[in-house]
């Protein structure tokens, strides 16, 4: 076996945005952790601009916009008979001129003295309704498509808009391997691999069927045709065919005359890692049930195809069970299955939990106590064992499963269940409380060679076997790469080299796809940067920032400004509810506040039932103390802010957090954070990072170079900073003449930005175990900036977070070891230059706002 030059280069191709995608994102990492240099390639939600960069530790991550311009072209075009019915009328607005003006002439003439005779005006009504119905024929046979020709090219012209994007980058990278995940990326990844090896340089691919293409119930003929053709078109040219259970492998092999049985990688958890203690919750306690309750689980997609009519309309059967449904959103489909729950009074039973991370599922689901796959017997679902049958075993859980093939015979087999006939209300009944009472003997049989096979360190191990044998090469050894492994954006390599990207102004709301609501708290202006950065970088995307102001609060950047002094004012509440639900596609609630005033109450618990019977789609930005528990941050952090909070504070506090929490959960809507500590409160959010103009702040002035340094303290309220835990110590400093310290209260922004650019260090926060807008600010001018950092945080941000790491207690030898080595602390500065516009200038925000707005 050769030995090449570089690492060999494998591509993970898929043509979706990677994002949730267990599979493609675990092969990655595990080819990463063999010693490959593994680029993952997936689709980026633009549909036009420049690629998406970001990484998952070694790992380069990719994503290609891709126009719509061949899968965009009309369906058919009948010029004459389009000039014959249409009547010279192009388009809706010039028919109803045409209906108004016809209305117009009858009014006339009937009011004559000597109106028409009668037949005559009916005839000339017959005429106007026959043009009319003949209008409408055309345009709904002018825009129905084709009927299926069998050529993926004509029928399914989305795959060539996908090579056409994908197909560059990826002869750009030169793979020695192309790993093409799902039928949509088959044709790029046989026509790249042609083109590399055509100009000399060594490519292999491999066709990994997620499902059986020919088996699954497509939503358009002409996609059935399309994916269909593509697929035998192109399979027997793959060096190698993966799939996902023997059944399919069997099928794919005898209808395509394979000369070999694809292999079969199952999509199982990775093991390593289960009951490590790293789950801050459990499925149970998130759905609020006591122990010793028997309570079934559900994980994964909710579609019609899954079955979970079948187990509400159990329930009510079945009085002692709780079901806890695992749902990354709530859809009209889980609406109406909760609808249902409530109309069999079962819906105080059936809980909404949210989805965690892939690597904790195993965990977050052991708690309960059946795995659930009521499944319809479709042919898709027949032939594969789901990812959700490995994650339930691995969970220690029993399953009840209906009468699927594959899942059927591999519970029965392995007495890990119960069964029942798909569609079954009283089979599924029976079926649970057989698997209830027999559940500690089921459980026994979950034994290590089950587990053990049904592991991603297992599966992956004949993927990472595959690509030696196909490509001849091989990595020079492995690398630490954990499995937990976050995407992050793309560092610049070296101080200065990141591009600036200034924020400009936002997209006023208007006549675009998305009209976005954002607000109303727009605490420190983040809803108007966020505005910022999302219309920077979505064309197709319009934006209207909302403020609650009391007097004398900032006026930081928005459209609308509310008076909240006005709140409980009907009138009031009326013009917001008018407002919200004439204009809005989507909305960001900031803060948990209402959108109506007071109308339905002071959270947006109240709003959300009108903002779903709008259609319009709803997520959660939480920012700290309206989600941030005071009890829970004192058990975890020695010096937690909320000891030294003044009376009452806490107690408040409390109470809004824990409200704030079960809305997030009960809700099901997406949620995101902007400071990663409150990951700890809201584990399942996202981290969408706080926004600066980045280059509203920079500054060239250099640090250290003082023999006194300015060292600036600037608090909003002492107490949530721990100003009286450092100020003596930094006052000693001061004192003894090392440091000049500033402490700036109640300053003016401008003012305030005039005192970051000039001093040398600053001094953040030493109670929250975070950092925010103020220290990226500071970060953003190039200056050094000191705080408490929990390990949580550094864990979630990762290692390049130039943050220097101090308490109350250490805060003096920190600083003085900065004043030691002052060049290494200036280089710290410049290091928090780049951190600021690669983390805080938008993109990496308006990335993960990215699957919430589409």
């Amino acid at each position: 076996m050769s030995t090449p030059r570089r690492a060999p280069r494998l591509v993970v191709l898929v043509a979706n945005g990677i994002t949730g995608d267990s599979r493609v994102q675990k092969t990655a990492i595990a080819a990463a952790r063999d010693g490959w240099d593994v680029v993952l390639v997936g689709r980026s939600s633009r549909k036009k601009g420049e690629l998406e960069r970001s990484a998952m530790g070694p790992i380069q991550v990719i994503r290609v916009p891709v126009p719509q311009t061949l899968s965009r072209r009309p369906a058919r075009e009948h010029r004459v008979r389009r000039t014959l019915t249409q009547f010279g009328i192009p388009d809706k607005s010039a028919l109803a001129r045409y209906r108004a003006s016809h209305q117009a002439w009858l009014r006339s003439q009937t009011a004559k003295r000597n109106p028409p005779p009668r037949a005559w005006l009916r005839a000339h009504e017959a005429v106007h309704q026959f043009r009319l119905r003949a209008w409408g024929w055309e345009q709904f046979h002018s825009t129905q498509p084709l009927p299926p020709t069998g050529d993926w090219r004509t029928d399914w012209p989305t795959l060539l808009d996908i090579d056409l994007a994908f197909g560059p980058v990826l002869e750009e990278l030169e793979p020695d391997v192309i790993h093409a995940n799902d039928i949509n990326t088959i044709p790029t990844a046989a026509m790249s691999a042609a083109r590399l090896r055509a100009r000399g340089r060594g490519c292999v691919w491999l066709y990994d069927a997620h499902e059986y293409v020919q088996g699954v119930a497509w939503p358009k003929p002409q996609q059935a045709s399309g994916v269909r053709a593509a697929e035998r078109e192109f399979i027997g040219r793959a060096d190698a065919v993966v799939t996902v259970s023997e059944q399919i492998a069997e099928k794919l092999q005898t209808e395509y005359g394979l000369p070999k049985t694809p292999m079969v990688v199952g999509n199982s958890p990775v093991r390593e890692g289960i009951r490590s203690g790293a789950v801050t919750a459990s499925v149970r306690e998130r759905a609020g049930v006591a122990e010793g309750v028997p309570l079934m689980v559900y994980a994964g997609w909710i579609g019609k195809e899954r079955g979970l009519d079948t187990v509400i309309a159990a329930l009510p059967q079945l009085p002692e069970h709780h079901l806890a449904l695992v749902s990354g959103r709530m859809t009209p489909l889980l609406e109406e299955l909760l609808a249902r729950a409530e109309a069999n009074g079962t819906r105080d039973r059936v809980h909404v939990v949210p989805y965690v991370a892939p690597y904790e599922v195993a965990d977050y689901l052991s708690s309960a106590d059946l795995g659930l796959i009521p499944f319809q017997r479709t042919p898709n679902c027949e032939l594969s064992l789901p990812t959700k049958v490995s994650e339930y075993l691995h969970a220690g859980l029993p399953l009840v499963t209906s009468d699927v093939q594959v899942v059927r015979a591999f519970v029965e087999g392995h007495d890990i269940g119960e069964t029942f006939t798909s569609g079954d209300v009283a089979g599924f009944t029976e079926a649970v409380r057989r698997a209830t009472a027999r559940r500690a003997e089921l459980a026994a049989h979950i034994d290590e060679p089950i587990l053990d096979d049904l592991s991603w360190e297992r599966q992956s191990s004949k993927l990472l076997q595959l690509y030696r044998d196909l490509s001849g090469v091989a990595p020079a050894g492995p690398r630490d790469v954990p499995w937990t492994v976050q995407e992050r954006p793309v560092t610049a390599p070296s101080t200065g080299t990141a591009e600036p990207r200034p924020l400009g102004g936002w997209r006023e709301l208007g006549d675009t796809p998305i009209r976005l609501g954002l607000g109303p708290a727009n605490y420190a202006g983040q809803a108007a940067a966020f505005a910022r950065a999302i219309c920077r970088d979505n064309t197709d995307v319009s934006v209207q920032v909302v403020m609650n102001k009391l007097p004398g609060s900032f006026d930081y950047p928005a459209d609308v400004y509310l008076d909240s002094l006005r709140q409980p004012e009907l009138d009031f509440q009326l013009e917001q509810l008018n407002r919200v639900l004439s204009q809005y596609t989507h909305v960001l609630v900031d803060a948990f506040m209402p959108l109506f005033g007071q109308l339905n109450g002071d959270n947006i618990e109240g709003d959300l039932p009108a903002l779903r019977k709008a259609g319009i789609k709803v997520a959660l930005l939480a920012h700290g103390s309206e989600i941030r528990h005071p009890d829970r941050h004192q058990q975890r952090h020695e010096f937690s802010l909320f000891s030294d909070a003044p009376d009452g504070i806490a107690a408040k506090l409390r109470k809004k957090a824990e409200r704030n929490r079960r809305v997030a959960e009960e809700s099901g809507l997406p949620a995101f954070v902007t400071t990663p500590d409150l990951l700890e409160d809201l584990p399942w959010a996202t981290w969408a990072p706080l926004v600066v103009d980045v280059d509203a702040w920079a500054c060239d002035r250099p640090v250290m170079q003082r023999p006194r340094p300015l060292v600036l303290h600037a608090p909003s309220k002492r107490w949530t900073k721990g100003t009286d835990r450092i100020l003596p110590a930094m006052q000693a400093l001061h004192d003894r003449g090392v440091i000049e310290l500033r402490l700036a209260e109640g300053v003016a922004w401008a003012e305030m930005r005039e005192l970051v650019r000039d001093c040398d260090l600053v001094l953040d926060q030493f109670t929250t175990g975070s950092f925010g807008t103020f220290a990226v600010e500071a970060m953003a001018a190039g200056k050094p900036v000191v705080a408490y950092l929990s390990e949580q945080v550094t864990k979630t941000v990762g290692g390049d977070l130039p943050i220097v790491n101090a308490t109350p207690t250490n805060l003096t030898s920190v600083v003085e070891s900065l004043l030691d080595d002052r060049e290494a602390t200036a280089k710290i500065g410049l290091a928090s230059a780049e951190y600021a516009r690669t983390y805080h200038d938008g993109t990496w925000t308006a990335r993960q706002l990215t699957s919430f707005l589409r």
